[in-house]
């Protein structure tokens, strides 16, 4: 099985980059919080400054 790697935006600006247990480690949020950022209904509430979840 292969570690799926993320990395989080903010904008154009990268926040965090690793799993997702890594990057609500370093930004003190939970998983669930960092696996939001990357679904379409997330995508469509916010605006394009927005956080967001990307697969590598």
């Amino acid at each position: 099985m292969q570690i799926k790697e993320y990395a989080l935006y903010k904008g154009e600006e990268i926040i965090a980059m690793g799993t997702k247990r890594e990057i609500a480690e370093q930004l003190g949020i939970s998983v669930r919080s960092v696996t939001c950022y990357g679904t379409p209904s997330y995508a469509k509430r916010t605006s394009e400054n927005a956080r967001r979840l990307v697969d590598l």
